[in-house]
């Protein structure tokens, strides 16, 4: 007598609790990292401004200071010059992983690199950033320390040889728990978890997240202080309505200064590979504008977070203005593109707050308002983040009653920079080494489509009393499909008998008259109900080898269709019609 299918696929989300104890494994490591990570953010601060200090002023002292308060005469154009010379050695003996904005180095080791970061990045890029920054480079601190506290989760997770999955979800959490120790904004750096970072949203990835952005936040008024990073008092704001209008128009306005300047790196970036030096030497070559920048005006030099205060203060002249909105975005293209070390987030906020100051001499309100909107604009326009450029522009000053307006900015700029620019900043980058990512994240229909809705149904069986003389037959006479279920009287599920199995019998010489019911007698065949979620009929297809599952009815054992993989196909093919065809409702 012919013994019952055993395999029972059980969708794969709830096929037991291991998921759970993942996400507790990994919650229980989160502190250690939002430690580490806090005290990496202090670390690369305190060596910002020692490398400031040493290079600027010759002392050796921890004070934070910036470059436009130093007088070093023509040394101006020297300084940059040499901090980047250091850099491209560093670059060239050392790692080539310190070159570049930072995260979109973390980008491709999540998705490419199963997530490792190795410790000679956790210790380099911390090291070349301070000089790139203390030297004069115009760059922020925001993208080092992302690698470096993702570098930090990596360790941690290989240390206890963790999954792929596992390490991916140390890895952002490190890297935004960096982010709130440098910037204390818990908020934004979970979205730009979410956004740019982690590429799923599950409980295992944004519980661990959530706890190491929350560690790195309780240490940070011990370690670097309280309090909003750039508050400034901006009374007699617009009304919502009316602030939220305006703030969409200059969104639009930022978001084209977003792809502006992306498009301007990457074509830099293009021109100093057609040189002909070794790229160990593109940094020192970068470092000549930077420094004649400088001599245009010093406030272009360094990470420049006091520009963004007194942006946001409204203190600056014009010219200065201009200049950070001219001179600063020349030397930021020009030496990021030369492929030293250095973030990109202070200076795009600098050059989103510019222009927002620029265009606030004309509209209602205060203009370190109208500054802020343009930094959560140029933000989401050029990182494709527009939650985190909303709440991380609200986050920096305190003023979350603009959240209306950041969010309306937001909008503007990302949708410009969607509909113009094939990818943001962060991920050009990366498709330029052959890689493509997908920014726009969707469920999949895999995912939420059961069985029955892709099935073939009253499919074609065979019966169980067919001797495997007829069915080689009937194999040999042309029949449509590899493969067959193989029914008793009552249409309950024997089995699947395949090409593959005629060949085999007919190769072996078995009896030919035995019943296909006793042939297969001692298989273990796969299975799935109408209900069951067609992710985890695809998962079985590849656990088991078997291109076509049949299809049951979960009371009376019937075979009621059959799933190809072609129907998987179906389904993705259903999906993107729903996304592109238009009919009138009815």
């Amino acid at each position: 007598m012919a013994t019952s299918p055993t395999r029972i696929p059980t969708p794969r989300h709830l096929a037991d609790h291991s998921a759970d104890w993942r996400m507790l494994l990994l919650a229980a490591g989160a502190p250690v990292i939002g430690t580490g990570a806090a005290f990496a953010a202090w670390i690369l601060i305190k060596l910002i401004a020692i490398a400031t200090n040493l290079f600027w002023f010759g002392r050796l002292s921890a004070a934070a200071v910036t470059p436009a308060d130093a007088h070093v005469g023509l040394g101006v154009v020297a300084i940059p010059v040499i901090g980047s010379l250091m850099i491209g050695l560093m670059a060239r003996f050392g790692s080539e992983k310190i070159k570049g904005h930072g995260i979109p180095e973390a980008i491709e080791a999540i998705l490419y690199g199963e997530s490792r970061l190795s410790l000679k990045v956790a210790l380099l890029k911390p090291i070349s950033s301070a000089i790139s920054i203390g030297s004069g480079g115009p760059f922020g601190a925001e993208g080092p320390i992302i690698m470096t506290g993702g570098a930090i989760g990596s360790l941690f997770a290989q240390c206890f040889h963790l999954s792929a999955a596992e390490r991916k979800t140390l890895l952002v959490a490190g890297a935004a728990a960096g982010m709130t120790g440098i910037f204390g904004t818990p908020l934004a750096a979970i979205l730009l978890a979410i956004e740019v970072l982690l590429f799923e949203w599950k409980p295992r990835s944004f519980v661990p997240v959530v706890i190491a952005v929350l560690v790195s936040l309780g240490w940070r008024p011990l370690l670097l202080g309280m309090g909003p990073l750039f508050p400034f008092a901006a009374t007699a704001m617009p009304v919502w309505w009316q602030a939220s209008s305006i703030a969409l128009g200059l969104g639009v306005l930022v978001g084209l200064e977003a792809t502006l300047l992306s498009s301007m790196l990457y074509r830099i970036e293009d021109l100093f590979h057609h040189l002909p030096v070794h790229w160990m030497w593109w940094p020192a070559i970068g470092g000549v504008v930077v420094g004649l920048g400088g001599l245009i005006d010093a406030h272009v030099l360094g990470a420049g977070y006091s520009n963004i205060q007194a942006l946001l203060d409204g203190s600056l002249t014009m010219r200065v203005v201009l200049a950070l909105l001219v001179v600063k975005a020349v030397v930021w293209l020009v030496a990021l593109g030369s492929g030293t070390s250095g973030g990109v987030l202070a200076p795009l906020l600098i050059l989103g707050g510019a222009l927002g100051t620029l265009l606030g001499q004309f509209l209602p309100g205060p203009v370190g308002f109208w500054a802020m909107a343009g930094m959560a604009g140029i933000m989401a326009g050029a990182m494709r983040a527009p939650l985190t450029g909303a709440l991380f522009a609200v986050e920096l000053t305190g003023h979350f009653d603009a959240l209306p307006a950041t969010i309306a900015a937001s909008a503007g700029a990302y949708a410009i920079s969607v509909l113009i620019m094939r990818r943001s900043i962060l991920t050009e980058k990366i498709a330029r080494r052959g890689r493509h990512i997908l920014q726009e994240y969707t469920v999949d229909p895999l995912d939420f489509l059961q069985a029955e809705q892709v099935m073939t149904g009253n499919p074609d069986t065979l019966p169980g009393t067919m001797s495997i003389r007829d069915a080689v037959a009937w194999f040999s006479d042309g029949a449509i499909h590899r493969s067959y279920p193989v029914v008793d009287s009552g249409n309950r599920l024997i089995g699947l008998v395949s090409r593959s199995d005629a060949l085999r019998w007919q190769v072996e010489g078995a009896r030919r008259e035995t019943p296909l019911a006793e042939a297969l007698s001692d298989a273990s065949q796969p299975f799935a109900f109408r209900q069951s979620p067609i992710g985890a009929v695809a998962d079985l297809m590849v656990e088991t080898g078997i291109g076509r599952i049949p299809i049951i009815d979960a009371e009376t054992r019937m075979v009621v269709g059959i799933l190809s993989r072609h129907d998987l196909l179906k389904a993705r093919s259903a999906s993107n019609r729903a996304e592109s065809e238009r009919s009138k409702g009815g």
